[in-house]
């Protein structure tokens, strides 16, 4: 998954490719109403006035919308006295995102760069950057849990197998009851990313917006997992997703009680919530299907931190 997605040369995320919005693989919210902007610029008002930050860092910025709309959201005597950074590992999109705001942010490589550029100081907003990390998937059989493994012939075709038992990897997934034959994925990738940077970050407050749910219920009625691909807004999933790689996005929804408890010795307070509660008095009533609790305001998490000083 590391290498279909996030290859230099030949991942879907380096290739110059259109993948998001209406002729591309998938969309996002931002890019279909006003509201999640609108709603975001207000939670970013809030945090940087009581947290003190002047700086205000986008990880995974996709081509500049959402950030360029977060900005202009901004009541104008912040939006001028706020500093505004990319994360971008992508150049196809970091180019895109400059052509769109110009002079008024800071690229960066990595949050590391971003908050040292920071003094260690920033609030820091998301919106699915969670669900393009790689997962390890593993299934419950009558030995336990077993991670998956796939193999690629000479031709191409893969196939499926499960390791022998091993450690397993710090997630919720497993303390959660599953019968045998459950799939589920661990987004082990992103716990190492984040926990190399957060004792980087002194103070502010972090948002994460993404699809998925609590452990309780992430897997409720998918015994096979999560996992899938979107290839010209078409949903496959089974052996399909291991075709056309580097053509095609590949997702898994996301735990957020790994979430929270992977960051929790850095936070001093943790709090998550629907998308639709999130939107809630910035949406209109154009924007149903986002505050739709049945759609995507209730498959949506948004995620509140505020950084342990």
């Amino acid at each position: 998954m590391q290498r279909a997605l996030h290859d230099p040369e030949r991942g879907y995320y380096a290739r110059r490719i259109s993948g998001v919005g209406k002729r591309g693989d998938f969309t996002t919210a931002p890019m279909l109403s006003a509201a999640p902007a609108k709603a975001i610029a207000a939670w970013a008002t809030r945090a940087l006035r009581e947290t003190g930050c002047r700086d205000l860092i986008e990880i995974g910025p996709g081509e500049g919308t959402l950030a360029a709309a977060v900005r202009k959201s901004l009541p104008w005597h912040l939006r001028w006295k706020t500093r505004l950074h990319m994360v971008e590992t992508s150049k196809p999109l970091a180019e895109l995102q400059q052509k769109r705001l110009g002079g008024v942010a800071v690229w960066h490589s990595s949050p590391e760069a971003a908050l040292a550029a920071c003094a260690g100081r920033a609030v820091i907003f998301s919106n699915e950057l969670v669900d393009a990390f790689p997962v390890r998937r593993f299934q419950k059989t009558g030995d336990g849990w077993r991670e998956l493994a796939v193999a690629f012939d000479t031709e191409g075709k893969a196939a499926e197998l499960l390791l022998p038992s091993a450690p397993l990897p710090e997630s919720s997934g497993f303390a959660d009851f599953h019968p045998p034959g459950q799939w589920i994925e661990v987004h082990d990738s992103y716990r190492h990313w984040l926990q190399n940077w957060l004792p980087q970050w002194r103070a502010g407050r972090m948002l994460t917006i993404d699809y998925g749910s609590t452990a309780d219920n992430l897997y409720h009625r998918r015994p096979q997992g999560t996992l899938r691909a979107y290839l010209l807004q078409q949903r496959l999933v089974g052996p399909d997703i291991y075709q056309n790689m580097g053509s095609q996005d590949l997702t898994a929804d996301v735990n957020f009680t790994d979430l929270m408890d992977w960051s929790a010795p850095w936070m001093a307070e943790q709090k998550i919530q629907s998308f639709a509660d999130f939107l809630h008095g910035h949406a209109s009533s154009d924007d149903r299907d986002l505050t739709d609790e049945q759609g995507a305001g209730g498959a949506f998490r948004v995620l509140d931190q505020i950084c342990l000083r």
